[in-house]
């Protein structure tokens, strides 16, 4: 268990390394978009149906259905866009058989899932409802892969037109009056692969044809999203844009922090040091292909008018031993909270191009923020991933203000398959051993992330251009990086807010029988540097006003 305690003096830990931060706090000019904490809910596993369904008739306490603690979940994490219904899922999804009664609604198999039978009790009104109730943006993605051009108009025309037309004659007979807001719409998901395995000639015909008959009713304005690349193929981005272009508002981009070592993906909670840290070096990887992807998008459109999406991203692990395959459940320790708190570092330096990213996926899925079971009433846990993004929360909608960063850096393997190869040069990249982003909220609060991901060093930080009269933040961390959060012990890695009013105090962090210390002063007067001694393995979000 984490205890936290203030302490009056500043000491420098004896094993620190030395890193320092300027921040440009007058060079800030673009925003960081909320959709940056984009979520995404999937048919898939227990995502849906246990996870954030559990029907009205249950005795797990719900509204309407929807669970009652997974609500006030995502409510107090902000959650500003969920993309739905897939996935793969997606384009095998014929929006018709998931409306009217629920009692009448034709069953499906999901073949990309394990297989399992889909009762349709959740469709169209069901998670467009979720979205008013937790107050975010619905991101529709359409069928293309299965479906047909007339089938996603109506889709369209059903949940967004006020008139006196068919679609939405429907919709009424359903019982919905009033027609809902819907602004993104993806017109395909991985269309070169479970999407249709698609040339990106044949699908860029295909959008263009599809997005042509999405049409804007009653005030209601679609950002559409075409089907873009997957990780480093730099090609499907070219294609598109040069034979798209502007029919599109956004293209996506996905990218896992998966190793696809010889049959296994690994363990999500079994793992070396070297392991770890390998894994953080694939998921700021991502940088690199977001820059590429940038730069070939630059060429036809200086602007940046077309946003970069990144609606699939987070960590993919084995499943968990004893739970249903294909179902892609997995648990989420402290690396799983570094990857998140790293890319979402990343997405920040790049929101002049990156317009939202969804990561995959919000309960029961792969990295996601909520676990939850349906036994004796149903139980709900945070994940450590869930903690990283409730305290981000702050840069959503901020100005990112750049930053130069220097510090350690240790050597790590550049990918596992590759190291098979004795001929391979680039077996190694180096991983900085630091994590910081910062931001300017609108009444002049300064927000501040860092990270230490080294496992046994603290750092210590000295940062330029840091000043204010109060402070207030939380860190994250945990006596094993290892460490997990279950139903049996749901808050074993959990954050901690602290607070002060004077610059000079500082924080100190008593974990276990190991004694490490989170310690900040603030500078006292212009020219000052604020000092910051990080503990190992720790994330910290604080607020200077």
């Amino acid at each position: 268990m984490t205890t936290f305690a203030l302490a009056a003096a500043f000491a420098l830990s004896a094993n620190a390394q030395d890193a320092t931060v300027t921040i440009h706090a007058s060079e800030g000019t673009q925003k960081i978009h909320k959709e940056i904490y984009g979520q995404f809910a999937e048919h898939l596993g227990t995502c849906i149906y246990g996870g954030l369904w559990v029907g009205p008739e249950s005795d797990i306490p719900n509204t309407d259905g929807y669970r009652n603690d997974v609500l006030q979940a995502l409510k107090d994490l902000k959650v500003p866009v969920l993309r739905w219904p897939g996935g793969c899922f997606a384009d095998e999804y014929h929006w018709r058989d998931g409306i009217g009664p629920r009692s009448e609604r034709p069953k499906m198999q999901n073949n990309n899932w394990g297989g399992t039978i889909e009762d349709n009790s959740f469709g169209t009104h069901e998670f467009l409802n979720l979205c008013e109730l937790i107050g975010c943006e619905p991101y529709i993605s359409g069928n293309v892969g299965s479906g047909t051009v007339e089938e996603l108009a109506k889709w369209v025309e059903y949940m967004t037109s006020e008139g006196d037309t068919p679609m939405a004659k429907l919709r009424r007979q359903n019982g919905r009056d009033k027609a809902w807001k819907v602004k993104y719409l993806g017109v395909g998901n991985e269309s070169w692969g479970c999407g249709g395995n698609m040339r990106p000639e044949y699908y860029s015909d295909l959008y263009r044809r599809y997005q042509t008959y999405c049409r804007n009713y009653d005030g209601n304005r679609l950002y559409k999203i075409a089907s873009g690349a997957s990780d480093y193929d730099y090609n499907w981005t070219r294609v598109l844009m040069k034979q798209v272009g502007g029919q599109m508002n956004g293209v996506s981009l996905h990218y896992y922090t998966v190793s696809g070592w010889n049959g296994s993906k690994g363990s999500a909670l079994v793992y070396d040091n070297d392991e770890y840290y390998w894994t953080l070096g694939k998921c700021l990887e991502i940088e690199d292909v977001i820059k590429k992807h940038a730069a070939i998008m630059d060429e036809s459109d200086p602007q940046k008018r077309i946003g970069l999406m990144v609606d699939e991203w987070g960590t993919w692990w084995d499943e968990e031993p004893g739970t249903v395959r294909g179902h892609l459940y997995q648990q989420n320790t402290m690396r799983d909270a570094f990857v998140a708190a790293l890319s979402l570092n990343v997405f920040h330096r790049h929101c002049d191009r990156v317009r939202m990213a969804n990561i995959a996926q919000v309960v029961n899925v792969l990295q996601s923020m909520i676990l939850t079971d349906t036994k004796d009433g149903g139980h709900m846990v945070l994940t450590p991933t869930y903690h990283v993004f409730q305290m981000y929360t702050p840069f959503q909608e901020a100005t990112y203000l750049p930053l130069d960063l220097q510090c350690a850096e240790t050597s790590v393997r550049h990918d596992m398959r590759k190291q098979m190869d004795p001929n391979n040069e680039q077996g190694h990249r180096t991983l900085p051993l630091v994590s910081a982003s910062a931001a300017k909220i609108k009444d002049g609060t300064l927000v501040v992330s860092l990270s230490n991901v080294s496992l046994d060093k603290s750092q210590e930080i000295s940062i330029d251009g840091l000043s204010g009269a109060t402070i207030e933040g939380s860190i994250l961390s945990a006596a094993d990086v290892r460490d997990y959060n279950d139903f049996e012990h749901p808050t074993r890695v959990a954050p901690v807010k602290f607070q002060n009013s004077k610059p000079g105090k500082s924080v100190e962090v008593s974990m276990g029988k190991k004694k490490q210390s989170l310690k900040i002063n603030l500078a006292k007067k212009k020219g000052d540097k604020a000092k910051v001694v990080l503990p190992p393995a720790s994330i910290v979000v604080f607020c200077v006003k």
